[in-house]
């Protein structure tokens, strides 16, 4: 292949794998930041001093290049190990010894410990040691892999080095990375789920996690036991919206960082159209961030909630030094949507609007705004709603001093 027939292919700016082939055999797959970046750097004329004579030789092979999309670039490094174990490309395996690679494992315990380990160590454990009971890779990047696995350890919490039978928590424990294996604070039933959806994540079959998640919250719900439900809930939405920095720093063709995804909500407070007060509520990647909440008092003479809401977005988008959000989140309906939608384009903001509407008990009815966006953040939609109308409420009555309805 050559710059000309690159240009051919239309890849995509999104984290993924790809796989330079030759009359459909794969000669070698690598991961990528950016599809489109990091296959054309195999096209730049310092090929052979950055990457060496091998992979010139890949290249100068090749015919075509396929590719695979994924949501992150923890679930690209994730893929790239698996097909790589599957295929056995004949550039990887050349590139590399086997024994060199770094390998994810499961201990077979009845707690077990996920473990990073290079080829050659393996090669040189006894069971007096550990016995495998699992074992993912080849990982190309030793780095990379400790960095994903920590990453993962944020979402599923695991033990690694951790004591059984100790009268005192790990310090992991203590910081959340642990279940608390080391001071029987978790069954062993419950520690196996956890074991489970880590093996499925290695396997890269992230959707399986997240369909046996959503049943499993649906029961909690069912059952009344709406703080495990909403445990469940946090950990989909920490799978659908990785934060996978420290991957992206390492990728060479790509150096932009992760964004945080946030959203603002926004409500307003009054007695009959008089003291008037408005707030901001932020949820960043499904999580409150009470210390980005703002309070805005509303001129008097503003007559109505979409006039006030005009004033606060105007004042809010004065500040260029706060973190401008993904979705903005008004209370109301067509009128509150219409507003914020003229407000963002005089700021040339690009968000999303959406507008929760209530009914008559002030419960959720309806979303309005673009099907796919409510569809894939609805539960974070309402939470921050919620959180806003929660706190315009305080607000007013800290304004006030006494208790008021909207």
């Amino acid at each position: 292949m050559n710059s000309q027939d690159f240009k051919k292919i239309n890849l995509p700016d999104t984290p993924g794998v790809y796989l330079f082939k030759k009359n459909k055999s794969i000669l070698y797959i690598g991961k990528a930041t950016s599809l489109k970046d990091r296959v054309r750097s195999y096209f730049s004329s310092d090929l052979i001093v950055t990457r060496g004579p091998l992979i010139v030789d890949m290249v100068f092979q090749a015919d075509n290049v396929d590719f695979i999309k994924t949501d992150s670039v923890l679930e690209a490094l994730i893929l790239e190990s698996s097909l790589i174990k599957k295929h056995q490309p004949r550039y990887n395996t050349k590139e590399k010894d086997d024994r060199s690679y770094n390998y994810v494992v499961i201990t077979k315990e009845d707690f077990p410990r996920i473990l990073v380990e290079r080829g050659r160590t393996l090669d040189q454990v006894g069971e007096t040691k550990f016995i495998i009971k699992e074992k993912f890779g080849p990982f190309t990047n030793g780095t990379q892999l400790k960095e994903a696995v920590k990453i993962i350890r944020k979402i599923f919490p695991f033990r690694d080095k951790c004591l059984m039978g100790q009268k005192k928590p790990c310090f992991n424990y203590q910081i959340g990375l642990c279940p608390g294996t080391c001071i029987g604070a978790i069954s062993k039933k419950e520690y196996g789920k956890i074991i489970k959806n880590i093996k499925l994540f290695f396997e890269a079959k992230k959707t399986s996690i997240i369909k046996n998640l959503e049943k499993d919250m649906k029961i909690f719900a069912k059952n009344h036991e709406f703080e495990k439900a909403d445990k469940i809930k946090k950990t989909i939405f920490a799978l659908n919206h990785i934060q996978d920095v420290a991957l992206i720093k390492g990728d060479s063709s790509r150096q932009d960082l992760a964004k945080i995804f946030r959203i603002e909500a926004y409500d307003i407070a009054h007695i009959s159209g008089t003291n008037t007060v408005g707030v901001m509520t932020v949820v960043e990647n499904g999580i409150v961030n009470k210390n980005e909440y703002r309070k805005f008092k509303i001129n008097e003479s503003v007559q109505n909630d979409v006039a006030g809401l005009a004033e606060i977005l105007r004042r809010r988008f004065n500040h260029p030094e706060w973190n401008f959000p993904d979705i903005i989140v008004v209370d109301g309906s067509t009128a509150q949507k219409n507003m914020a939608e003229k407000i963002i384009k005089e700021f040339k903001i690009d968000s999303i609007i959406v507008a929760v509407t209530k009914d008559e008990r002030h419960r959720p009815k309806m979303i309005q705004g673009r099907e796919d966006i409510v569809h894939k953040y609805e539960s974070e939609i309402l939470l921050a709603n919620s959180e806003a109308h929660r706190f315009a409420i305080k607000y007013h009555r800290e304004s006030r001093g006494k208790i008021f309805k909207i």
